[in-house]
């Protein structure tokens, strides 16, 4: 049962919004200020602070760089790309993630819905006119349901975690750099250089990402050198919504009922009333093998 508390002021609400064309306009824009700690009193993405959360997300992240490899990213697109499967409707698939926390983020504990409703609330206040940068917000973590029994129940290091390239050389940017050593496409001189399988600005849409919830990775800047104009342009509004998505994370309860009609009137404008995805209760299950031919060794501690 939801608590109701006073809601916090995120931002102050304008009539307009424009698209920041610099980094200074990024920094100033928006009325949102970030908090000056999370959920458990560090500072945010600090994945060096000794806290409860600490230890296992660093085993997380050790599990996630040793086994994300190339082929593996490519067998797990070909399993679950064919999205013919289950029907269901966008927020029957945000209710699931009530049963859903991310092992990865150091930052809160609380199930996904939580923090979908806070990013997408934090966004419509300082950018009211934008509905359908709310809808982001709303379903930019909806791919975490891969770790429910019904769509293949997926180890966390499969699901959850920063994004990145696979097929090319991993950035020192990366969070835990260090465990990629371990991943057999570390030495792969056909995945290990700046381009590795590549072309210079073939597009983000070409790229293979680590397989998981999302696919996106901009923040350091790492992987410009693949990136085309479309992707340029989609980075200043990636920009404006990763500051929600990172520092919107807190204790303060949103109550879902009360902000459920709009976000349902925002799903019906926006996607048809029910959508194909990939359940693994509905005929074949997905294919263990693929999840079996990885390292037993590390693996093991996170499916038990």
């Amino acid at each position: 049962m939801t608590i109701l508390i006073e809601q916090p002021e995120f931002g102050i609400e304008v009539e307009e919004k424009k698209v920041p064309n610099s980094e200074k306009d990024l920094v100033l824009d928006g009325g949102f200020v970030q908090p000056h700690a999370n959920a458990f009193g560090h500072n945010f993405r600090d994945y060096e602070a000794e806290s409860e959360r600490q230890e296992g997300v660093e085993i997380f992240y050790k599990t996630n760089h040793i086994n994300q490899t190339y082929e593996f990213v490519k067998k797990m697109r070909e399993e679950y790309g064919k999205l013919d499967k289950v029907e269901m409707s966008i927020w029957e698939c945000c209710e699931l993630l009530n049963n859903v926390v991310d092992e990865s983020d150091p930052d809160l504990d609380e199930p996904q819905i939580e923090h979908l409703l806070q990013t997408a609330e934090a966004i419509r206040k300082d950018y009211p006119n934008e509905d359908w940068l709310h809808l982001t917000a709303l379903i930019h973590d909806l791919g975490k349901v891969l770790l429910l029994p019904s769509f293949g129940e997926l180890p966390q290091w499969a699901v959850v975690g920063d994004t990145y390239p696979v097929g090319c050389a991993f950035d020192e940017s990366i969070v835990h750099h260090k465990y990629f050593k371990e991943n057999p496409d570390y030495n792969n001189p056909a995945y290990n250089t700046k381009f590795g399988v590549y072309e210079k600005g073939c597009g983000l849409d070409n790229v293979f990402m680590s397989w998981g919830h999302d696919d996106y990775m901009y923040l350091s800047g790492a992987y410009k050198h693949l990136m085309n104009e479309e992707d340029e342009e989609n980075l200043k509004w990636l920009k404006i919504f990763n500051k929600y998505d990172l520092y919107s994370k807190s204790k303060v309860r949103i109550d879902v009922e009360k902000v459920k009609p709009y976000y349902l009137s925002l799903i019906e404008k926006y996607f048809p009333a029910k959508l194909r995805w990939k359940s693994s209760l509905v005929d074949e299950p997905i294919d263990q093998s693929v999840i079996n031919s990885l390292s037993a060794q590390v693996l093991e501690p996170l499916v038990q």
